[in-house]
């Protein structure tokens, strides 16, 4: 699929199905930091009913191998990653494009679940927003891809919620099995972090069936 923006790297997600689910229960996610443990909403019938859904799709679940098997068959994206994915309600979901020049970029505004410091995001997620986005770049860039084998990240300032944040990432060159990747993610203009990673030209085999 190409836009405006580039080649769309990622899974769309639809409006039915899981995709729709998903994106129901990620507003669940949101919606309980936001009322927190001191409202009138009354938590303990919230609970009943959100095990009872869980009650119900562990009913129809298949086999753990079974679903790994299903998640990683085929061609193409993933749709189950914790970054992108519109099958994981972990994701935010952040959505990558490929560019002309090698480099991938997305945009992304994040919520209440991935706070680290007051307002900010949490350090932590943004590694995985980099780690992903770096991992997508060398796919999609002029070398190999592989697996990460160091993530070093500079953090310059505060990377806040509620802003739309831009996620950049570009392979910068190939040495024998290491593949060198770079990217950062930027608000408002301004670089929040930044990373640069090796990675090696290495792949864990698909589960078959």
């Amino acid at each position: 699929m190409s836009t405006a923006t580039g080649s769309e790297l990622t899974a769309a997600p639809s409006n039915d199905g899981v995709d729709a689910a998903v994106a129901a229960a990620r507003r669940v996610i949101t919606s309980l930091l936001h009322t927190g443990g001191d409202s009138a909403a009354g938590m303990a019938d919230v609970a009943l009913r959100l095990n009872e859904v869980a009650d119900h799709l562990d009913l129809h679940a298949p086999g753990r191998h079974e679903r790994l098997v299903d998640m990683w068959a085929g061609e193409g994206v993933t749709r189950h990653d914790p970054v992108t994915g519109p099958e994981n309600a972990l994701a935010p979901p952040l959505r990558l494009y490929g560019l002309e020049d090698g480099s991938v970029s997305g945009r992304v505004t994040l919520g209440m679940p991935y706070q680290g410091p007051p307002g900010c995001v949490h350090g932590g997620i943004s590694a995985l927003l980099l780690d992903h986005a770096l991992g997508v770049a060398n796919h999609w860039g002029p070398g190999p891809s592989g697996m990460t084998g160091t993530l070093t990240l500079r953090y310059h300032r505060t990377t806040p919620l509620f802003e739309e944040l831009v996620v950049r990432a570009r392979q910068t060159s190939t040495e024998g099995r290491k593949i060198h990747t770079s990217g950062t993610i930027s608000a408002g203009g301004r670089v929040c972090v930044s990373a640069e990673a090796v990675f090696v030209a290495k792949f864990v085999e698909r589960p078959r069936s």
